[in-house]
């Protein structure tokens, strides 16, 4: 034995993941763009949050996947506790976090949908 008490675990904390280095492709079958767009929801148990990804796109495909993340969320069931924000667009960005994304509210409003 080499006198450790166990596995050893290692944890990577959610921030400090960033955008790949390889080509990220747009969610639409066929499409075969790179994405430049990201929509997701920020996402919370009360604990810890996240962005919650709906889709990654292309600027061609993006108001379909706007639209159907928007229907993605109203169908969404939350438990106690939990918080889901309506999707937002954010600009993807090598080397990028999530929490350093830039959102695009301007497109967001632009692609709202009348209720």
């Amino acid at each position: 034995m080499n006198g450790s008490s166990g596995p050893k675990t290692f944890m990577i904390h959610p921030t400090a993941m960033s955008m790949p280095s390889y080509p990220v492709y747009c969610y639409q079958p066929g499409c075969g763009q790179l994405a430049v767009y990201k929509i997701a929801a920020r996402w919370s148990d009360g604990v810890t949050q996240e962005l919650k990804t709906y889709g990654l796109t292309c600027a061609d495909c993006l108001a379909k996947w706007f639209q159907r993340s928007q229907a993605r969320r109203a169908a969404c069931r939350l438990a106690a506790g939990e918080k889901l924000e309506a999707p937002g667009i954010y600009e993807l960005a090598r080397g990028s976090r999530d929490r350093q994304l830039q959102r695009r509210e301007d497109l967001e409003i632009q692609l709202q949908q009348p209720v």
